[in-house]
C-alpha cells in the first residue's frame, strides 16, 4: 500500500558486456569460473532466513561435463514446505505493512549489487550449472534480471499512482494490497532471470513467497538467494526449498492461505496445477491468482520479398542460441520457394562455422542441452527424421553424450507441413523447415496459425508492407510476442513485455506493469467529509440540501 510518492530512478536497460578477448570483464569471469570449478559447493535450502541442511544431498554437475561434480544440494521433503509456508505467513504482516519505498530500495540495491560485485559470480554459476556461453549468461542472469528489478520498481510506483477521481466533499482513493496469503514461485532451468523475477516481483508488491526452482537451476539459484539476503530482503519473505514437484504441490495447493502461483515451465505441469487448484477452490481463503508461462512452437515465416541473409541469421540465432532451450526459440520455419535455397545455403554456412563444447572455451557458440533425458528425447526425434522419407536432415544430425549432452544444431526440411517436428515442442537445437509455393503466402498464414496449440513468439520477414500488414492481422492470436524482420527471441524488459496465450500461458507479460497488477488486490476507499443527514430525495417531494451526485451507482 502506498503512503507517499517519490521520484524513483528512471530505469534504463542495463548495458550488455561483450567479453571480448583481453577485456576486464572476461578476465573477471574467467577467475570466477576457475574459483567455482575448484570447489564443490554445499547448497542449503533457505527457510526464514536460515540455512537448512538435511544431509540428503543430490549431486550437481555441468551438462557439458557430467563427470565433474561442482556441488551438492540438500533435498527437502513435505515438512520443509510446511515450514516455508509458516515462515512466509509469519513474515507477512510486517512485510505487507512496510512502506513501498523501502521495498523498492531493497530491490534497487539488489540491481546494483548484481550489476557490480555479483555480476561475474551469477554469470559463472549460470554458465556452469545451465551450460550457457558467456554472452547468453550475461544477457540473462545479469542484464535481464537487473532490468526486472529496476523496471518493476518503476512499474510499482506507476500502479500506486493510479488513483480515482474525487468530487467536492469526498476523497476517493485506491489501495493496492498484497494478496491475502502466500505466493508459490515455481521456476524453470533455462533463465536465471526468470528464476529471480518470479519470486521477487510478487515480493516487491508486498507478498511473501515459497520458491521452488528446477533442480537443474539450483546452482545459480543459491547465488540469487544470497543476493536477496545481502540486498536486505527480510527473513521469511522469500523462502527457497528443494523438493520434487508433487511433494510441493500436495502441501501448497491444499493450504487455505495459498494465494497465487507464479510459474514458468511445461504446459502439462501447468495444466495439472490449474486442475488441482480448481478441485480445491472451495478450501481457499481467496481465489488464487494463476500466472503462468509455458511452452511454445515458435515460428519464422518469410515472404517472397524477404531479405535472404536476414532470414538466415534470424534462423541461426533464433533457433540455436542456448541450444534452442528458450521458450521463444524458433522451432518451425516457412520459406518461400523463390528464396529457400539461398536462405538455407546461408544457414548451412552459419552452422558449419559454429563451434560446440565447454562453456569455458569462449570460442564455443553451442554448448550442451540441460539433461540426459532432454538429450535422449532430441536424439530420438533426430533418428526418426533420418529414417522418415518425408524428412531430410540438411545440417547437423549428430549427437554425443560421452562427456556432455551435446546435440549438433540440426535442420530438418520436410514436405509435410504437419510433420511431427513441425508440430511438437522439442526444446532443443532442432529446427524444421517447410518450403511453400511463393505465390501462396495467404494460405501459409492459415497454416502457421493452426499448426500449433501454442502462441508464444513468431517472426515475419518481408520487404512488402502489405504482406506485413496482412500477416499481422491473420496471425493476431498466433503469438504474444510478434517480430517483424527480426528473430523471435530476445525480448527486453520495458521494451517487449513477454508472454503468450493459447497453450503458452496466461499472457500476463513479465517485464511490464500488467504482471505486477496480478500480485495485488485493490481496495477502493471513499471518505465523505460531511455526511448526509436526511435520507429523503427530491422525488419524494422534499428538497434536501445534499448533493445527489455523492451517492449513485453501486
Amino acid at each position: 500500500m502506498a503512503n507517499g510518492f517519490f521520484n524513483v530512478p528512471v530505469p534504463i536497460n542495463e548495458p550488455v558486456k561483450g567479453y571480448a578477448p583481453g577485456s576486464k570483464e572476461k578476465l573477471e569471469l574467467q577467475q570466477q569460473l576457475k574459483s567455482l570449478r575448484g570447489q564443490e559447493l554445499d547448497i542449503p535450502m533457505y527457510i526464514n532466513g536460515q540455512e537448512v541442511r538435511t544431509g540428503k544431498t543430490q549431486r550437481i554437475s555441468p551438462p557439458h561435463d557430467h563427470q565433474r561434480t561442482i556441488g551438492h544440494f540438500h533435498a527437502g521433503n513435505a515438512s520443509h514446505v510446511t515450514l516455508a509456508i509458516e515462515a512466509a505467513l509469519a513474515a507477512r504482516p510486517a512485510w505487507a505493512e512496510m512502506p513501498w519505498e523501502h521495498r523498492a530500495a531493497i530491490f534497487l540495491k539488489a540491481a546494483d549489487l548484481l550489476a557490480g560485485p555479483y555480476r561475474a559470480r551469477i554469470n559463472a554459476a549460470t554458465m556452469l550449472g545451465q551450460s550457457k556461453n558467456a554472452f547468453q549468461a550475461e544477457i540473462d542472469a545479469a542484464c535481464e534480471l537487473i532490468d526486472f528489478f529496476r523496471f518493476n520498481v518503476h512499474f510499482m510506483q506507476e500502479i500506486y499512482k493510479q488513483q480515482p477521481e474525487s468530487l467536492p466533499g469526498m476523497w476517493n482513493r485506491l489501495e493496492h494490497r498484497p494478496l491475502e496469503g502466500f505466493v508459490f514461485a515455481l521456476t524453470p532451468f533455462n533463465f536465471t532471470s526468470i528464476a529471480g523475477n518470479l519470486p521477487s516481483s510478487a515480493a516487491m508488491m508486498g507478498n511473501v513467497v515459497v520458491w521452488k526452482p528446477a533442480n537443474t537451476q539450483i546452482y545459480s539459484a543459491q547465488v540469487l538467494m544470497e543476493l536477496f539476503k545481502e540486498a536486505g530482503v527480510p527473513d521469511g519473505v522469500i523462502n527457497l526449498v528443494y523438493v520434487d514437484g508433487p511433494t510441493a504441490g500436495d502441501v501448497i495447493f491444499a493450504h487455505r492461505d495459498f494465494a497465487g502461483i507464479h510459474f514458468t515451465g511445461s504446459t502439462g505441469v501447468f495444466q495439472n496445477i490449474w486442475k488441482t487448484i480448481g478441485q480445491n477452490i472451495a478450501s481457499y481463503k481467496s481465489y488464487p491468482r494463476i500466472v503462468g508461462e509455458t511452452g511454445g512452437k515458435d515460428f519464422i515465416l518469410a515472404h517472397h520479398t524477404a531479405h535472404a541473409k536476414a532470414v538466415a541469421v534470424g534462423m541461426s540465432r533464433g533457433a540455436f542460441e542456448f541450444q534452442g532451450q528458450k521458450c521463444s526459440a524458433a522451432s518451425r520455419v516457412y520459406l518461400p520457394s523463390n528464396l529457400a535455397d539461398e536462405i538455407l545455403g546461408y544457414v548451412k554456412e552459419d552452422l558449419a562455422s559454429f563451434k560446440m563444447g565447454d562453456v569455458e572455451d569462449f570460442s564455443n557458440f553451442i554448448n550442451a542441452v540441460i539433461t540426459e533425458a532432454s538429450f535422449d528425447k532430441l536424439a530420438k526425434y533426430i533418428d526418426g527424421a533420418k529414417a522418415d522419407p518425408n524428412a531430410e536432415i540438411i545440417a547437423g544430425g549428430g549427437y554425443d553424450k560421452s562427456k556432455g549432452y551435446f546435440i549438433e544444431p540440426t535442420v530438418i526440411v520436410t514436405k509435410d507441413p504437419k510433420y511431427v517436428t513441425m508440430c511438437e515442442e522439442l526444446f532443443g537445437p532442432v529446427l524444421t523447415v517447410h518450403i511453400y509455393d511463393a505465390d501462396k503466402f495467404e494460405e501459409v498464414l492459415e497454416l502457421v496459425d493452426t499448426t500449433s496449440p501454442y502462441a508464444l513468439t513468431g517472426a515475419v520477414f518481408s520487404q512488402d508492407r502489405y504482406a506485413i500488414d496482412l500477416a499481422s492481422k491473420k496471425l493476431v492470436h498466433a503469438a504474444g510476442n510478434f517480430y517483424i524482420n527480426d528473430k523471435p527471441t530476445g525480448a527486453v524488459v520495458g521494451q517487449q513485455p513477454f508472454g503468450g496465450a493459447r497453450a503458452s500461458g496466461t499472457n500476463d507479460k513479465a517485464g511490464s506493469l500488467l504482471n505486477l497488477l496480478r500480485w495485488v488486490s485493490p481496495r477502493a476507499i471513499k471518505e465523505t467529509f460531511v455526511p448526509v443527514t436526511d435520507y429523503r430525495y427530491p422525488f419524494l417531494g422534499s428538497e434536501p440540501a445534499e448533493d445527489l451526485n455523492r451517492d449513485k451507482g453501486l
